[in-house]
């Protein structure tokens, strides 16, 4: 295959199935099988947004419509969030998880600007993308929050919690020093 886009889909597509795996066979219970492929595939969610976040801003000033690879991973994130957004929701559903509307409102959003962002975000001007990587994190943020202070059903609070916080904090520091030092040269 010499498609990058393809090889990108395709990796991604494997490493989700095997967390699906995993999952089945660390808790074989559909329930707990999808709790724990929705825990992992979040996870991965989370390394691929680092590196479309690190591939956007040490590429900066350079367009976006210009960067084939930033794209790639910009879809390549928003597969494997949409196939973590199933692995999530059908926890949801089998564990009966009582949603909180005002609590979803802010994921919700984040989860269509994840999908519309392979579409879209190259059209738009820095300041709308900063907004994106800038409201991503944030959620991504606030969610492990919550996770760290153990407010998420059926999930303990957990070391990589902790580190992911504190991973997202730093790059969004270091990733917005970075960006605004390029648009004041």
């Amino acid at each position: 295959m010499k498609n990058p886009l393809g090889k990108l889909l395709v990796l991604g597509s494997i490493i989700e199935i095997l967390i699906f795996v995993c999952a089945y066979l660390m808790q074989p219970s559909l329930e707990e099988t999808f709790r724990h492929a929705a825990r992992y595939s979040g996870r991965l969610s989370f390394g691929v947004f680092l590196v479309t976040f690190y591939l956007f801003t040490f590429s900066h000033p350079k367009p976006i419509n210009e960067n084939k690879r930033l794209r790639y991973w910009l879809i390549l994130f928003a597969v494997v969030h949409l196939i973590h957004f199933g692995f999530l929701a059908t926890n949801v559903v089998l564990n009966k998880i009582p949603i909180v509307p005002i609590k979803l409102t802010g994921g919700a959003l984040a989860y269509l600007m994840i999908v519309c962002a392979p579409l879209v975000l190259h059209k738009l001007k820095l300041g709308w993308q900063l907004v994106y990587f800038n409201y991503v994190s944030i959620v991504m943020i606030i969610t492990y929050v919550a996770r760290a202070k153990g407010d998420f059903e059926g999930a303990q609070p957990f070391w990589f919690h902790y580190l992911a916080l504190i991973t997202l904090v730093f790059c969004c520091l270091l990733f917005g020093w970075k960006i605004w030092k390029a648009t004041k040269n």
